[in-house]
């Protein structure tokens, strides 16, 4: 279980660095830049329906941002799960 827990964690932080990445690329990069089409490939199947629920607030996309909070929120509920289970 521990192992599991381990990779979850991991998954978890190396996600959430790339969505920081990626959000901040989109301020350096043009969107037809290899590296950020790529991201882009990974990300936007997961931030397409958040950006859907909230839309941009003053020119402001808070999408990756809440898949950040959302992912870390998953992430704490089965590594608990698997606490109590283990």
């Amino acid at each position: 279980m521990n192992v599991l827990i381990l990779i979850i964690n991991a998954t978890i932080n190396v996600l959430s660095i790339f969505i920081l990445i990626y959000s901040l690329l989109s301020f350096i990069l043009n969107p037809f830049h290899p590296i950020r089409q790529t991201m882009s490939q990974v990300l936007e199947p997961m931030l397409m329906p958040i950006r859907r629920i909230v839309p941009a607030v003053g020119g402001m996309d808070f999408s990756p941002l809440i898949l950040m909070i959302l992912i870390q929120v998953v992430g704490s509920i089965l590594v608990s799960i698997l606490r109590s289970v283990g």
